[in-house]
């Protein structure tokens, strides 16, 4: 028992060892793939830009759409997680309340699904990212490493498949849009929407305006 408690203790120091090196190196390096770009079947378009290089218009929508406590939550949004947690007691899939904090160490550092297993991976790796990183370069990694259509990865990848032009021009309609298929990025069309995703874009775009005027997209820029 005594060997097995120290071979269990090496391997969870090299984990954390391992886990604090790439999420200090990600801090200055964009990270070059993840796990969804590996297991896409489609093959992968994506285009690394600063966030400078990204409309703001962009931020204050995956904010309205995604997480208006991003500003003032330390990576959790523990009311939405209380939520989740009701809504999985009474069966169904899994939902977790994520935060784009966690949206953002999932998609670098883990794997879509895996349950609970992946969501406590999640929550140590949002924990290094708010401490590590910090909201701007956060929100910055995520909207360069989000899946925004099939095969494509990423604002600017995204700006050009369906609107033909940079993510650093992109309007109120458009960043909308593109929030709005976020969540099912190909299921929902941005270019044409329909139904739900053009009636959600619309309410994204309403909401814009609320965290513009509260500057609920602030911590991003200061």
């Amino acid at each position: 028992m005594m060997r097995l408690g120290k071979i269990l203790a090496k391997i969870i120091l090299w984990f954390i060892g391992l886990s604090l090196a790439f999420v200090l190196l990600f801090k200055f390096v964009p990270p070059p793939v993840t796990a969804t770009m590996l297991m896409d079947e489609n093959s992968i378009t994506k285009d690394w830009e600063s966030l400078s290089n990204i409309d703001r218009n962009l931020v204050t929508a995956v904010i309205a759409a995604e997480d208006g406590k991003f500003c003032s939550h330390d990576g959790f949004d523990r009311e939405a997680i209380e939520q989740a947690i009701e809504r999985n007691a009474k069966g169904g899939r899994i939902r977790g309340g994520s935060t784009i904090s966690q949206q953002t160490a999932k998609n670098v550092f883990l794997w879509q699904g895996g349950g609970y297993v992946r969501k406590g991976f999640e929550a140590w790796f949002t924990f290094l990212i708010e401490k590590i990183w910090g909201k701007r370069r956060i929100m910055e990694v995520y909207l360069n490493v989000a899946e925004t259509g099939i095969g494509t990865y990423g604002a600017e990848a995204g700006a050009q498949r369906y609107f033909d032009h940079s993510a650093a021009q992109l309007s109120k309609v458009e960043a909308a849009r593109m929030a709005a298929a976020l969540p099912l990025p190909k299921e929902r069309s941005v270019a044409n929407p329909t139904g739900f995703t053009r009636r959600y874009g619309n309410t994204i775009a309403a909401r814009m305006g609320v965290v513009r005027r509260d500057g609920l997209d602030s911590c991003v820029y200061e």
